[in-house]
């Protein structure tokens, strides 16, 4: 156990206590290596955000059985206060739980206050280790901020005089996944703003944007390549707007070995070009689509580097994340493969997608139950959270957003679309990231989650359809202070003559918020004949016919911030047998089933490769069965497309902002 836990863990002694009230202000309880080391102990953390939801969840699975002399749900229950006015809470807790305080102007006494609030807490652990290690005397403002580059970021922002040293260590910082926060960046910026050959380079926000830095090396690329004498078909688009490119310094060898490892995991796309690349180094290579064989070597290679770096039982929900986008880019070029190439390199991605949804199931097993409870201020780490980060996203100054969900589509699929929208609509903006689904990975049950913002046991009356999915739309924007009239839902949206009926509703001026369900991938893997490889040539013949990039600038144009994500992926399984159980089973799907009392659960035959997992964010009488590794209930030996079940390509899917660049300009 590291220091920092052990720190936190200390404030929480066993047993002393069933009801805990933790004063938290900068959700240090919310960290979940805090989460599942409390668990570990038998400690629930349940965050105080809604009164009558915690209320009930309290009586319900923690006081009743503890009246009646059982540990319920857990041994103690933490009620986590995102404050430090004990006046928020009711009487009877405030006179039942003991009561500890928690904050970082405590942890990190030498440090500024003002500046350790806005680093995210996965740091908190090394900035700990720093702290007591480094900081001699106390610090003001801008030495705390040089503390953190240095010790936390291993970055010196005044030792960056030449480019290739400011190039290596910009791509080194967003190759590990980890970009300075925006009062970092500013810091960084001003010093660069006084080395002569770094002053033109918007450092701020290429240190702090990743979305930003891979647009500028990919434009930057073009130019290396025309510098070459290799044009590329990008740079030869003439409706492009391009983002000045810069002249990095790709050919240097501590920015082309980053370079190259970004091409090889998708981070960075290759280029088609016109001509021969005859002129241009053999590294360079990677960065092209020259040959009919080059994406071929591309995903070989990719799957070889990928391996080895597959998330662990103790790695950490950006851990894996990070690890759904690379799989999924090796996917999508997978299934971009002639049928010769895929067979050549078929059984390495597919050796590579069974490991790792073994590892993830194992991971689910360990940490998934303290996902619901994590902050959602930087972005939502599972569906639930969406609405709550969009509402914050209003308070922040979007007045108007709209949140498309593509029903079914997976990590890979995502790839594929913003693939097509690079080509068609260049001037288009995507800064991805990823969320979890709710398990089971079922429509009713995740889609449900995202558009009302809460757990599944809260509206268990509805969990087997989505036919309540308008008024929890509604109902959560109105707790949130927007009117009816304000609130827009709309569903089933697939084809470019809807998009005419759907610009009439968007253009009312009262539209605040708008919710809209585009279910074209569903109803294509629910068609599905030909595996997810044909489902990638119907995806592309959708994105043909121009719908997507209507879409898209429909919304700009109306003045919508626009975010996209999914209810859940998909997953090629194989048949392990049907369960003949009638109406035993109250929600049948391929890669799951649910069953409302422990007994009819317990009734699935022996010889059945399937599995159980209980989790405390679904209604206590919805008991869900998963068909075990890539199974699904269906006639042995039987290929499917479906979801319901825990994978990567099912259980982790995209939550991407969507904007117009040309709008900033």
């Amino acid at each position: 156990m590291s220091a920092w836990v052990d720190r936190i863990l200390r404030e929480f002694p066993a047993d002393l206590a069933r009801f805990w009230i933790a004063c938290d202000p900068d959700d240090l309880l919310l960290d979940e290596r805090i989460l599942h080391s409390l668990r570990e102990r038998g400690f629930e953390v349940l965050p105080f955000d809604d009164s009558i939801a915690f209320r009930t969840e309290y009586e319900e699975r923690y006081r009743a059985a503890w009246d009646r002399g059982e540990d319920g749900s857990s041994k103690a229950l933490v009620l986590q206060l995102r404050g430090t006015d004990m006046n928020a809470l009711p009487w009877d807790y405030v006179r039942e739980g003991r009561k500890v305080s928690l904050s970082l102007a405590d942890l990190f006494p030498k440090l500024s206050y003002g500046v350790i609030r806005h680093i995210d807490s996965e740091h908190h652990e090394a900035l700990f280790e720093a702290h007591n290690r480094h900081a001699t005397q106390p610090l003001g403002e801008g030495a705390t901020k040089d503390f953190i580059l240095t010790h936390i970021f291993r970055i010196s922002p005044y030792l960056l005089s030449r480019a290739e040293e400011f190039w290596r260590e910009l791509l080194r910082l967003h190759y590990r996944g980890t970009g300075l926060p925006p009062l970092l960046a500013d810091h960084v910026g001003g010093i660069l703003a006084d080395i002569p050959h770094l002053k033109d380079l918007p450092g701020a926000e290429l240190f702090s944007s990743k979305s930003f830095t891979l647009r500028v090396l990919q434009d930057s690329w073009d130019q290396f390549l025309a510098q070459h004498g290799v044009r590329s078909r990008r740079s030869t688009d003439k409706d492009r707007d391009d983002i000045s490119a810069f002249s990095v310094p790709f050919d240097h060898p501590d920015v082309r070995v980053v370079v190259d490892n970004m091409f090889f995991d998708g981070t960075l796309q290759p280029v088609d070009i016109e001509g021969s690349p005859s002129n241009l180094p053999e590294w360079a290579k990677v960065g092209l689509k020259c040959d009919a064989n080059a994406l071929g070597d591309l995903v070989a290679e990719g799957v070889r580097r990928v391996s080895p770096e597959l998330p662990g039982p103790d790695s950490s929900h950006r851990d894996w994340s990070d690890f759904s986008r690379r799989l999924g880019e090796i996917i999508f070029r997978f299934h971009s493969l002639s049928a010769q190439q895929a067979n050549d390199v078929h059984e390495q991605v597919h050796a590579l997608q069974r490991d790792a949804d073994a590892r993830l199931t194992d991971w689910v097993f360990k940490h998934f139950a303290d996902l619901p409870s994590l902050p959602a201020a930087r972005g939502p780490v599972m569906v639930h959270h969406v609405p709550r980060y969009l509402a914050m996203r209003r308070s922040a100054g979007e007045e108007r957003i709209a949140l498309l969900v593509f029903d079914g589509l997976a990590m890979d699929q995502w790839f594929q679309i913003r693939e097509h929208l690079a080509a068609r609509a260049p001037n288009l903006i995507v800064d991805e990231n990823a969320c979890f689904a709710w398990l089971p990975t079922l429509t009713s049950v995740s889609r449900q989650a995202l558009f009302s913002g809460l757990k599944p046991r809260e509206f268990s009356d509805s969990i087997e359809t989505t036919s309540k999915e308008p008024a929890l739309w509604t109902r959560f924007w109105q707790e949130n202070g927007l009117r009816k009239p304000e609130i827009l839902y709309r569903k089933s949206l697939k084809r470019t003559g809807q998009l005419d009926d759907l610009a009439d509703a968007l253009s009312q001026p009262s539209i605040k918020v708008a919710g809209i369900v585009v279910d074209m991938i569903d109803e294509i893997v629910h068609g599905a004949m030909l595996g997810k490889r044909g489902i990638s040539g119907q995806i592309a013949e959708w994105c043909a016919t121009g719908f997507l990039e209507r879409l898209f600038f429909l919304l700009a144009e109306h003045g919508y911030s626009v975010y996209l994500t999914a209810d859940h992926g998909n997953v090629e399984a194989e048949g392990i047998g049907r369960l003949s159980q009638g109406v035993v089973s109250e929600l049948r799907g391929e890669r799951v089933r649910a069953y409302r009392s422990a007994a009819l659960a317990a009734s699935v035959p022996e010889n059945i490769d399937a599995f159980r997992l209980d989790l405390a964010g679904l209604p206590p009488d919805f008991l869900p069965l998963y068909a075990g590794t890539r199974g699904a209930f269906v006639s042995p030996g039987d290929q499917v497309v479906a979801h319901g079940g825990i994978s990567v390509e099912e259980l982790i899917v995209p939550f991407v902002k969507v904007s117009v660049e040309n709008e900033k300009q």
